[in-house]
C-alpha cells in the first residue's frame, strides 16, 4: 500500500501535469500566432509546420504600424474602450452606492433586471440596437458605440461594486455624515479610495470587454475611420487572399493593452474579485 506521503506526492505530480497540459493547450495558439506574425504568407501553411522560421522578419508589424488606416483602428479602440471604462466606473459607483446603502421601492426588481440583462445573448439585440442608434442619429459615431458597449459592461460593474461596497462597514460613511458632510462626500472621500481593488477589477474587465467587442463595432459603424481593432483584423481578409502575417501581427498588437493592464494590476484585480465574491 502507498504511504500517505507518496499519495500526496503523486497527487501533486498529477496536478502539476494537468496544469502544464492546460497551460500548453492555452498558450500554444498564442505562441503560433506570434510565430506566424514573423513569417511570410508563403510559410504559414508550410508542411511540415515550423514554429521558428528561417526568414524571420518584422515586415508585418512595419506594414501595420506604417499604415495610417491601420493605426486609426487602434486609436478608435482606445477612445471607445477608455471612454466606456471611465463612464461605466462612474455610473457603477453611483448605482452601487445606492443599492448598498439605501432601501427604496423596486430595489429587488431593479436588481433582477440588471442580472437578467447579462443573461440575454448580445446577438439577439443587434437589430433593436441598430434601429435605436440610427433613430437617435448616433450611427457611425463614437457615442453610439460607447453607449451600446455600456449596456453590456454596466450590469457586471454594478453587481461587482455593490458586492464590494457591502463589505465596507456603514460606520465609515456614517461617521463622516456625523461631522456634517454629505453622502456625496462620504462616497468620494471615504468609500471610493478604499475600494481601489474593486475598481481596478471592474475597470480591467470593462476595458477588455469593450476592446475585444466585435459584433456591435461592425454593425454600428459604416466607414473605416470609425472601425476598431477587431474589425481591422477582419478587413485584412481579402476577397482572393488573406494577409495572415499581418492579421497575426495586428492580433498581437491588439492583445498588448489588455496584457499590460493585467500585468500592472494583477494583484488588485484578483483581490477585487475575491473580496467582492467572498464577503458580499
Amino acid at each position: 500500500m502507498l504511504t500517505r506521503k507518496r499519495r500526496r506526492l503523486y497527487a501533486k505530480i498529477a496536478v502539476l501535469a494537468g496544469l502544464c497540459a492546460g497551460a500548453a493547450f492555452a498558450g500554444l495558439p498564442v505562441l503560433w500566432m506570434l510565430s506566424t506574425s514573423f513569417k511570410t504568407n508563403g510559410e504559414v501553411f508550410q508542411v511540415p509546420p515550423r514554429l521558428v522560421t528561417d526568414s524571420f522578419s518584422f515586415d508585418a508589424y512595419a506594414k501595420i504600424l506604417g499604415d495610417e488606416a491601420q493605426l486609426r483602428f487602434f486609436i478608435n479602440s482606445y477612445i471607445v474602450a477608455l471612454s466606456v471604462t471611465v463612464l461605466t466606473l462612474f455610473v457603477a459607483i453611483l448605482a452601487a452606492y445606492g443599492f448598498s446603502r439605501y432601501n427604496f421601492p423596486l430595489k429587488r426588481s431593479i436588481n433582477a433586471v440588471i442580472v437578467t440583462v447579462q443573461a440575454v445573448p448580445p446577438i439577439t439585440l443587434v437589430i433593436p440596437y441598430f434601429g435605436l442608434v440610427v433613430g437617435l442619429g448616433l450611427y457611425n459615431t463614437y457615442a453610439g458605440l460607447i453607449l451600446t458597449h455600456m449596456v453590456f459592461t454596466l450590469p457586471y460593474a454594478i453587481i461587482m461594486m455593490t458586492a464590494y461596497f457591502n463589505t465596507l462597514p456603514r460606520e465609515l460613511d456614517e461617521s463622516v455624515k456625523v461631522d456634517g458632510a454629505s453622502s456625496w462626500t462620504a462616497l468620494w472621500r471615504i468609500l471610493v479610495p478604499i475600494s481601489v481593488p474593486g475598481l481596478v477589477a471592474v475597470g480591467v474587465y470593462t476595458f477588455m470587454i469593450s476592446w475585444n467587442e466585435y459584433l456591435f463595432a461592425l454593425t454600428l459603424t459604416r466607414t473605416d475611420d470609425m472601425r476598431t481593432v477587431p474589425i481591422g483584423i477582419q478587413l485584412l481578409m481579402g476577397q482572393h487572399s488573406y494577409e495572415w502575417n499581418q492579421m497575426m501581427a495586428m492580433s498581437i498588437l491588439g492583445s498588448i493593452p489588455v496584457l499590460v493592464l493585467f500585468l500592472l494590476f494583477q494583484r488588485r484585480f484578483i483581490g477585487g474579485l475575491t473580496s467582492g465574491a467572498v464577503k458580499a
